[in-house]
């Protein structure tokens, strides 16, 4: 592990430049804190500081209170104190801080700003303390220098960010900085771009941050900022090793404690907070996690628990945030383009005279024209209740962010999946399609074997072989056997019934909502063409019928070509369901003299063609980078950070499955490329794929339902003579109401937008120029920019390939989710370095 600051935004900034930090434990003892062989003494034993934290009775660290502050500035002036050792003369030296203010801001804010301005200007508000790479003879720690942050703000180039001065004179055997620590004496936080320090040899020394800097009114200690100089722990140089091992230490919880917004601690929970049975016994809800329903843990946030359920934690409602370590948080830009798309998602819950409005009219769409108006009209308030609103100075000014001109209310963009052919969606090659380059392209497999059997109990959930036998695939096959297609890799199957089935009785209990358990058997004919030909729906076996599995094929006559769009439908939904849960390469063998070292079974297969040119390119780049600081074949199982990162991942953040055998292990080099390309492609490719395309797919209802309110009506049901008088309306009324979709379509819209201060994989080296100082470093980052930007024309070609028709032809949208580069709002391209939402 290394010791440089990581940028909170960015994925490859925490697992490629400067991966995740485990801190070691710590024991309570006396009156402080012991840390190794440290202790940090309690504030109030020191008379004029804050915090001490001593060796031997050697001072490694010392945060000045307000009057101890007073006390060193009184006898050593404008220039600041020397903490180090007494020399006569030395060297002036400048720092420069660069902090963002906010770009909106009220009344308050900017009186705010003005007295913060005064304060740092007469030098009482921020104090820098230099720390020394080099030891100090007589304190045996960092050697140090001390000045506080003086004079009035200097505008930048870039708007809302402003730079302060600090003055330092240090001896001249100071040697070369590598920490500086940084008290807020202000009363609120500031968001601190970086520290550049001049006047100590040639080139300046950057010390990135990108981190919130908390006020000494709430937490007393000081922040440590490191130098763009990555080290393993055995190569920390002397003067800053106990501050490495206090800034893990910081950050590392005990278990214990309600955590405070400004804190950036991280800590593990059960997700015990899903419910809220102290509002209501219907809002109960089961924790998640323990051997019958293992899971992942949560960031723990230790809020009392529930009055009725005390292992349950109790929620957060709105307005009030929920707590994330702070630089997790989302940034004002990101903040601002994620809160328009929420109010659009969560009007109905916060203006209730729009939401009666809409629910009043809250009918099923009995014409495809009417979803079409959501497109081209949007949905109408009537006038009275505009009156009503325009009354309401409060509702005024909300509405005046949502609606657009003419009164109209949530209108959409037209969603990419009808925006060439409105009538793709209906057509099964374009079903076959999407579950190879849609919003979900992930959970398609190869058919291996029949017959299709479940690994459910059938004590509880009935036979176990599929309705789908032999002979109903045979007959889809033209002339083909059925042995001779799984053996040319020529059936695929989307499997979903294991996964739902124990779902779908408490499912069907809602209201309005009824599912299937579904399977779907796809035959990719000679030609290269994906067809689905069998669709199994499946529900729960009862006393009065052991076996519900029924089966649909496409058929060629009227009643048959609707009830199998129903059907088509109910997979949709339940590929909606699973979407993001469960995610594989199903569909690759091993072939070493491919570039990728694999071979896809379907080679117009849009999302893996284009995702392994991805995976590749960072599995190049992480091993570049791995082999660059982890030279010594032993240094793998000596970093005892890196261990311990990789025990905390799996004893703390995957407690439950702690003891599977499938854990990989970390010994070697290879060890940790590959779990770091892993982890790398997840947040970035992997999501990039199957997020930003929830509404240019999704946006369409009938395309891609995420619900569906009626099962299929079959021969004797009450509904089965209305389904033959009027096949549309049954289909229409099956999909989710006109309300239902549109909060859907809000969710989706805000799912898939791009903030306008979006980081892209692409643009790594330009994020890391002066994260890190390492030239060579800085030369993969380049190389593997370029090679992304490369990937991004052999996709643009791909597209223009009327050979591949998954990503061409008429009325075919190209598959651009996986394009590295993007613009803001919702475009269907563009890989983020990292997850951020």
């Amino acid at each position: 592990m290394f010791t440089a600051q990581p940028s909170p935004s960015t994925l490859s900034s925490s697992t490629i430049q400067h991966f995740p930090t485990v801190r070691r434990s710590e024991t309570i003892t006396g009156g402080g804190r012991k840390i190794g062989g440290f202790t940090r003494q309690n504030a109030n034993n020191v008379p004029g500081f804050q915090s001490t934290v001593q060796s031997k009775h050697q001072s490694i660290r010392t945060v000045i209170s307000s009057e101890g502050a007073k006390l060193v500035e009184k006898s050593q002036g404008s220039n600041g104190p020397l903490a180090s050792s007494s020399v006569s003369g030395g060297m002036e030296v400048r720092a420069a801080v660069t902090i963002r203010r906010k770009m909106k801001e009220n009344i308050t804010d900017k009186l705010e700003d003005q007295w913060e301005s005064f304060m740092n200007g007469i030098g009482r508000g921020i104090l820098l303390q230099l720390i020394s790479e080099d030891i100090d003879p007589i304190t045996r720690s960092g050697k140090s220098a001390e000045s506080y942050v003086r004079g009035f703000p200097k505008p930048s180039n870039h708007p809302f960010v402003v730079e302060y001065a600090a003055n330092f004179r240090v001896p001249n055997d100071f040697g070369r900085p590598g920490a500086i620590l940084i008290t807020n004496f202000l009363d609120k936080e500031f968001y601190l771009v970086e520290i550049v320090v001049h006047n100590f040899s040639q080139e300046p020394q950057f010390f990135p941050a990108n981190t919130w800097i908390h006020s000494r009114k709430d937490n007393p200690e000081s922040r440590i900022i490191f130098k763009n100089q990555a080290y393993l722990p055995s190569q920390t140089p002397d003067g800053i090793k106990d501050l490495r091992r206090e800034d893990l230490l910081s950050i590392r919880g005990n278990g214990k404690g309600e955590r405070k917004m400004h804190e950036r601690i991280y800590d593990y929970a059960p997700y015990n907070d899903l419910g809220n049975p102290d509002k209501s016994d219907e809002l109960a809800r089961p924790s998640l996690g323990g051997n019958e329903q293992p899971y992942p843990r949560r960031c723990r946030t230790g809020r009392r628990p529930t009055k009725k359920d005390p292992l349950s934690e109790s929620r957060i409602e709105k307005p009030h945030p929920i707590y994330v370590p702070r630089d997790e948080a989302f940034e004002e830009i990101k903040q601002n383009t994620f809160s328009a798309g929420r109010l659009k998602a969560l009007l109905h819950n916060l203006i209730p005279l729009i939401a009666s409005t809409l629910s009043s009219s809250d009918n099923p769409f009995t014409c495809f024209s009417e979803i079409d108006k959501l497109y081209n009209d949007g949905v109408l308030l009537k006038d009275e209740d505009q009156k009503d609103v325009i009354k309401n100075q409060f509702l005024t000014n909300l509405m005046n962010q949502v609606f657009t001109v003419g009164g109209r209310l949530l209108k959409y963009e037209i969603p990419a999946v009808i925006k060439r052919d409105r009538f793709a969606w209906l057509r099964d090659n374009e079903f076959a399609r999407q579950a190879l380059a849609g919003v979900n392209p992930v959970n398609i497999e190869l058919l291996k074997e029949l017959p299709i059997l479940s690994k459910l109990d059938p004590a509880v959930y009935g036979p176990p072989e599929s309705a789908i036998t032999r002979e109903l695939i045979e007959q889809e096959l033209f002339g083909m056997s059925v042995e001779k297609a799984i053996e040319d890799k020529r059936l695929f199957i989307l499997d979903y019934h294991d996964m739902l089935l124990p779902f779908i009785e408490g499912m069907n209990s809602l209201p309005g909502r009824k599912a299937y358990a579904s399977r779907t058997i796809f035959f990719y004919t000679p030609t290269g063409i994906l067809r689905p030909i069998i669709i199994e729906l499946s529900l729960p076996p009862s006393s009065n019928s052991p076996r519900k599995k029924h089966v649909f094929v496409h058929g060629h006559d009227a009643t048959t070509h609707w009830i199998w769009k129903q059907a088509k439908a109910h997979v949709c939904s339940n590929d909606a369901g699973i979407h993001q849960l469960v995610n594989h390469w199903g569909m690759a063998v091993e072939d070493p003299s491919m570039p990728c070292g694999v071979k896809l079974v379907i080679e117009d297969y849009p999302y893996a063609a284009d995702g392994l040119l991805i995976w590749s390119a960072i599995k190049e780049l992480v091993a570049s980078y791995v082999d660059h600081y982890y030279s010594d074949p032993s240094s793998i199982t000596s970093d005892v950070e890196l261990q311990a990162w990789w025990n905390e991942i799996k004893n703390k953040g995957h407690f439950d499955k702690r003891d599977e055998t499938w854990w990989p292990n970390l010994g070697t080099k290879e060890d940790l490329s590959s779990i770091l390309t892993i982890m790398i492609w997840v947040a970035s490719g992997q999501h990039a794929a199957i997020n930003f395309g929830q509404y240019p797919f999704g946006g369409y209802v009938p395309n891609h339902p995420t619900l569906m309110r009626k099962l299929i009506p079959g021969e004797g049901d009450p509904a089965y003579e209305k389904f033959l008088l009027d096949p549309v309306h049954t289909f229409l009324s099956s999909l989710p109401t006109q309300l239902q979709a549109t909060k859907i379509m809000a969710v989706q819209d805000t799912l898939s937008t791009h903030s306008p201060d979006e980081e892209y994989l692409h643009q790594l080296h330009n994020v890391q120029s002066t994260s890190i100082k390492d030239p060579e470093v800085l030369k993969l980052f380049e190389k593997f920019s370029a090679k992304l930007e490369d990937i991004e024309r052999t996709i643009n070609e791909r597209n223009r390939n009327i050979g591949l028709k998954n990503r061409s032809g008429a009325g075919i949208p190209p598959y651009e989710l996986l394009l590295p580069s993007s613009g803001p709002g919702v475009t269907g391209r563009g890989i983020p370095n990292s997850i951020s939402i």
